[in-house]
């Protein structure tokens, strides 16, 4: 099988005099075919190469500029790198707003503030390219941020500076910085606090000192203790408990757009169609979103709308049933 290669003349090549040319080309023809086998090469036998995002330990963190959400910072101007001064910094760049990110970012920035020595500054960074987007959905989620960090919103995408090198493929880029040099790096695709928070408190606490914390009082204590809360429904198989959960996140997704919470709700309601016990747990898991007067911190106003239609069409579905 002949591999066949498409050779785009580069600018400025035609200025090149034409017994170079007849030169150059094959010779760049060349190069490129050895370039682009080396990539296959290297994709198909490292599956697992690490990805990289923002500066590396050592190296410099640049000085930024990015817009206050809240309170005395609404509207204000400032760059966090040149404000933290003389103390480390825990810069928190939010890629991605979801489920796992958020939470992430509650509980880490949670901890920094309550950390007896107060020796670390911290600041949440909000990328986007709609800034007036992002100062709505930041005011619509503001239950679920941490109280006492300060948020901004860098509007030139994304990215994010250019200088730092952000890969958007993350969730989370997470940097803790002293005098403007990196100290720690952890680049989040899937944001974990059984995993990833361990790691990222034990790197602050060997860089800037303090005590180790109590994970798992931490997990617990910021997140409801979720994972040891008994189900509501003991008798519902757990597979099609996990089943359904994978399928409510798209849902409620702080950031979904209304497309993505139609796709989302729609493919939930042909997945239970034939599933009466899964019915029942959509209609649970509806009441106790809505019943719970937090109903704005799950989703977009087009996802609370659904869950609200649920509690009442699966919610009402599972006491009939339960009386029969």
């Amino acid at each position: 099988m002949i591999a066949q290669v498409v050779f785009k003349r580069p600018i400025g090549f035609k200025e090149f005099p034409f017994q170079w040319r007849r030169t150059i080309g094959p010779a760049c023809l060349m190069f490129l075919c050895l370039v682009a086998a080396a990539a296959g090469y290297s994709q198909d036998n490292n599956p697992s190469e690490t990805l990289f995002s923002g500066p590396q330990v050592g190296e410099l963190v640049a000085p930024f500029s990015i817009s206050g959400v809240f309170d005395e910072k609404a509207g204000v101007k400032f760059d966090p790198v040149s404000q933290a001064g003389d103390k480390p910094l825990l810069l928190l760049f939010v890629h991605q707003a979801n489920r796992p990110s958020i939470a992430m970012t509650r509980v880490l920035m949670n901890y920094v503030h309550e950390r007896k020595e107060k020796d670390v500054e911290s600041c949440v960074v909000w990328l986007t390219p709609d800034p007036t987007q992002a100062e709505n959905d930041l005011k619509r989620m503001r239950h679920a941020l941490p109280e006492k960090t300060v948020i901004g919103i860098y509007s030139d995408g994304v990215e994010g500076p250019g200088s730092y090198g952000l890969n958007r493929q993350m969730t989370l880029t997470i940097l803790l910085s002293h005098r403007g040099k990196v100290l720690a790096n952890h680049a989040l695709i899937q944001p974990s606090l059984q995993v990833d928070l361990p790691e990222i408190i034990k790197s602050i606490v060997e860089h800037v000192g303090g005590e180790m914390p109590d994970i798992k009082r931490l997990q617990e204590s910021q997140m409801g203790n979720r994972n040891s809360r008994p189900m509501a429904n003991g008798n519902i198989d757990s597979q099609i408990v996990e089943q359904l959960r994978s399928r409510v996140r798209p849902l409620i997704q702080l950031d979904a757009s209304e497309q993505q919470v139609d796709q989302a709700a729609e493919d939930i309601e042909k997945w239970i169609a034939d599933k009466p016990a899964a019915k029942k747990e959509v209609g649970r898991i509806a009441r106790t979103i809505v019943g719970s007067g937090k109903l704005e911190n799950y989703g977009t106003p087009r996802a609370q709308a659904i869950l609200r239609q649920w509690a009442k069409t699966y919610g009402e579905m599972k006491e009939e049933s339960d009386k029969r």
